[in-house]
C-alpha cells in the first residue's frame, strides 16, 4: 500500500486537523517526521491538550501564551524544520514531568490561523480533539475545536471497539456516543453503529470546515477479522446519500504507520 502521507498530504502545504478516538498523537507525529524529512518545514499543535512529546517525536518544543512570541522564536530555529508548539506547560516542575506525562495546553482557532498566515510553515498538523486515550468518542457540545483554516480533516476510530458492549470504559463521552449510534450502554457496537457514528452530523466529522478534505481513519486493523470489518464499514459508507468522507484508510499507528487498505467513498445508490 502507498503511505497515508501520499493521500493526506497532496498538496504543498495546509493544515491537517485530527479528531476522534485513539492514534491522533502518533499519527500527528507521523505526518510530521514524513514531512521534515523531504525539507517542509511543520507545526505541530494543539487546539485541546496533548502529552508533552519525547524527543524522538519532536526534537524542539516552543511553549509561550503569545502566538506572536512563538513565531519570534521560530525564526530564530533555522536548523530546524519540525516544531512543536504550545502555550502553557500543565505542570509545576517540566524536568521532573515530561517523562511522567505532563501535558501542554494548545492554542485558539485564531492563533493557528495567525501561524498559517505567517508563512514560516509549510504545514500545520493540529490536534483538535481528545479522547482520553479511548479508541472511540463522540463530541460534546464545545468538542471538536477545528481550526476554520483547516484544509485536510482526519477522523480517527479504533476497530478493536467492534463487538465490545458500549461503555464508558472504551468510548469517551458513551451516552452521548450511543445515541448517535443507535445503541444503548451495553450493547454491542457493531459496523452499523461505527458508520452511523460517522454519518451523523453530530458525530465524527461534527463542526467540519466546507472547504476541509475529509479521510476516515481506522487504527488497530491488527488482524484479517478486524480488516474485513473495515471493509463491510467501509460499504456501508458508500450508501450514505451524501459523501461523507473521501476516503478510509485502515491500517495501525504503532512504530509509525502502517496502511493495509484505501476504500474510496463513493456514493452508490
Amino acid at each position: 500500500m502507498k503511505p497515508i502521507e501520499t493521500t493526506l498530504l497532496r498538496e504543498p502545504r495546509g493544515v491537517l486537523s485530527l479528531t476522534g478516538g485513539g492514534g491522533k498523537t502518533s499519527l500527528m507525529f507521523y505526518l510530521a517526521q514524513q514531512l521534515s524529512r523531504v525539507g517542509k518545514r511543520v507545526l505541530t499543535t494543539t487546539t485541546t491538550k496533548i502529552f508533552y512529546p519525547t524527543a524522538e517525536q519532536s526534537e524542539k518544543v516552543l511553549v509561550d501564551s503569545d502566538p506572536e512570541s512563538i513565531l519570534q522564536q521560530v525564526t530564530s530555529q533555522h536548523h530546524c524544520n519540525h516544531i512543536t508548539a504550545a502555550s502553557e506547560l500543565l505542570a509545576n516542575d517540566s524536568k521532573r514531568l515530561q517523562a511522567n506525562g505532563s501535558k501542554l495546553k494548545g492554542f485558539s482557532s485564531a492563533a493557528i490561523d495567525l501561524f498559517a498566515k505567517s508563512g514560516h510553515f509549510d504545514w500545520i498538523i493540529v490536534e483538535a480533539d481528545g479522547s482520553a486515550r479511548r479508541p472511540l468518542k463522540a463530541p460534546a457540545e464545545h468538542e471538536p475545536v477545528i481550526p476554520a483554516n483547516t484544509t485536510v480533516l482526519v477522523a480517527v476510530a479504533g476497530l478493536e471497539v467492534l463487538g465490545c458492549p458500549l461503555s464508558e470504559d472504551i468510548v469517551f463521552r458513551s451516552e452521548l456516543a450511543g445515541a448517535l449510534m443507535g445503541i444503548s450502554t451495553g450493547e454491542t457496537i457493531t459496523e452499523s453503529a461505527l458508520v452511523n457514528l460517522f454519518n451523523h452530523p453530530l458525530g465524527a466529522f461534527k463542526d467540519a470546515p466546507g472547504q476541509a478534505h475529509r479521510f476516515i481513519f481506522l487504527n488497530k486493523a491488527d488482524d484479517l477479522k478486524r480488516r474485513d470489518a473495515a471493509a463491510r464499514i467501509a460499504a456501508l459508507l458508500c450508501h450514505n446519500p451524501q459523501t461523507v468522507a473521501e476516503s478510509l484508510l485502515v491500517g495501525q499507528a504503532l512504530n509509525g504507520i502502517d496502511i493495509h487498505a484505501e476504500y474510496p467513498l463513493t456514493h452508490t445508490p
